[in-house]
């Protein structure tokens, strides 16, 4: 990691989430140490896209967090890819689909639309422009809003990877820790 994590927030904000990730993931995660803490106005930047995640999309969380998942494997971000899966786990939607990302375009685990959802954001993280044939492949199984959260999603996606890598912020364990908590509950 290139810069130091800042564990003592100085802002009444920054202090109040960390308690808050504390609680909810067992951890404050190293993004909100390495940047929140340094650059506070940073926490409305990223209340603002989980908000839209959370609440302003209708894009069914299984595919969002697979187009993340994937995106993230692609930028190289390791963090990114484990908060996604850890966030899998929370919501049970089951990990096959995470494990064989890797292998998307033959594995029987995926079906068409998730194919061409995943086809789109990979050409558009890759190239940042998207061929007629992946668009069309796209707009069969998705309608005109899916296509714009589709995109939003990657380029949400594509934006935390370019904070982390550069700075090699690293793998928080927040997937381990959210099987450990699943787990525990089950």
């Amino acid at each position: 990691m290139r810069l130091e994590p800042v564990d003592r927030p100085s802002s009444w904000l920054g202090r109040l989430i960390s308690f808050a990730m504390r609680r909810q993931l067992g951890k404050v995660i190293t993004p909100a140490r390495v940047f929140y803490n340094r650059v506070p106005r940073m926490w409305n930047v990223s209340f603002a896209m989980i908000r839209l995640d959370t609440t302003g999309l209708r894009l069914p969380s299984s595919l969002s967090l697979l187009l993340q998942t994937h995106v993230a494997m692609l930028n190289g971000c390791g963090f990114c890819a484990d908060i996604a899966q850890a966030r899998a786990v929370q919501e049970k939607l089951g990990m096959e689909k995470f494990g064989a990302l890797a292998d998307w375009r033959s594995s029987d685990a995926f079906d068409d639309a998730e194919r061409a959802a995943l086809a789109y954001v990979e050409e558009a993280t890759r190239s940042r422009v998207v061929s007629d044939v992946t668009f069309e492949a796209l707009r069969k199984h998705f309608d005109d809003r899916a296509i714009a959260e589709i995109t939003i999603v990657n380029a949400v996606e594509n934006f935390y990877n370019f904070l982390n890598v550069p700075l090699e912020i690293p793998d928080d364990g927040l997937l381990a820790l959210a099987r450990r908590r699943a787990g525990a509950r089950a």
